[in-house]
């Protein structure tokens, strides 16, 4: 899995320090391997790996690393993107995230924008909250009902699941879901109970680093979609799909940023079910611990690093 992953990053320029350092903390903290130095592995080839890992799912998880890498390139190349091809069509395997940067590759960035508009809206109302997938929240709610129920768990007692969503939004400062009429208030409540199920703070890095927790607890094309559309706008910066955030060059670029991503994955595949896409407010009133024991959600390594929160 290193060896081909260096492979689509090792262009006539070679893998950058960012691609070399991700890779390392794959192998650290993802696969337990610390015994393994990427700098003295050697890449293979599109056609060994092909031969070397046949088993379709193993296959889809290099191709989800293999796009993260690709992302992480800055400036992005187009011998980058066309090396990711390569690598991709070898294992027969193709996904959103791919078709993003072929349109990047072959049309430019507005076509690219487009198609992850597309996929983002696409796999919306999977995301959202199931009590409120559907819903038009950018025309409808003129009470604020959602926000009032929102804001009612605050009488649920401390650190239930309720009571940690409303102490969520305090502590970071959002305005509460329903608060003001927006048509992703239905995707902000699922994923602000998954930030505070996780216990993933909202920095760059933690977002990303969420959506590869939930990618690895829930391995489907829901979470992919989830982690594209994270990378594209904190780490690829040449597109968001929310037009309220202005995309981040490299939130990756440096140790802490790639060993969280990684350990967060391996915190990811130790759940033993998504949380991300229950019904979160039938498990409101439950005491946060319980819901954490519940999808076997285990501590962070180091709670105390500024990207994890209510673990103390």
């Amino acid at each position: 899995m290193a060896r081909g992953l260096l492979g689509t990053v090792s262009t006539s320029q070679g893998p950058s320090q960012e691609q070399l350092r991700l890779l390392q903390s794959l192998l650290d903290y993802l696969w337990d391997r610390p015994d393994l130095n990427i700098h003295t592995l050697s890449p293979i080839s599109s056609f060994e790996l092909a031969l070397t890992i046949t088993d379709q799912s193993t296959r889809r998880v290099f191709h989800n690393l293999q796009m993260m890498l690709e992302l992480s390139r800055h400036p992005q190349t187009e011998e980058q993107l066309r090396l990711g091809e390569v690598y991709s069509e070898s294992l027969g395997v193709t996904s959103d995230a791919l078709q993003v940067t072929r349109d990047y590759l072959h049309s430019g960035v507005r076509k690219a924008a487009e198609d992850a508009n597309r996929i983002f809206y696409k796999f919306l109302p999977l995301r959202s909250e199931p009590e409120l997938a559907g819903l038009d929240l950018s025309s409808i709610d003129n009470g604020h009902e959602l926000a009032k129920r929102i804001e009612s768990f605050s009488d649920l007692p401390e650190m239930s699941l309720g009571w940690a969503l409303v102490y969520y939004y305090k502590r970071f400062g959002f305005p509460v879901p329903g608060s003001q009429l927006c048509e992703l208030n239905s995707l902000y409540v699922a994923h602000d109970m998954t930030h505070v199920i996780s216990g993933i703070s909202i920095t760059p890095a933690g977002e990303i680093a969420l959506s590869a927790f939930q990618l690895a607890m829930g391995p489907n094309q829901i979470n992919e979609s989830a982690l594209l559309a994270s990378l594209i706008t904190h780490e690829a910066g040449f597109v968001s799909v929310n037009p309220t955030l202005r995309p981040d060059d490299a939130s990756l670029d440096n140790s802490s940023a790639a060993h969280l991503l990684s350990s967060e994955m391996a915190r990811g595949s130790c759940c033993n079910g998504d949380f991300s896409l229950v019904d979160h407010f039938q498990l409101a009133h439950l005491p946060l611990s319980r819901v954490r024991k519940q999808f076997n959600v285990l501590p962070p390594k180091n709670s105390d690093d500024g990207h994890h929160f209510l673990w103390s």
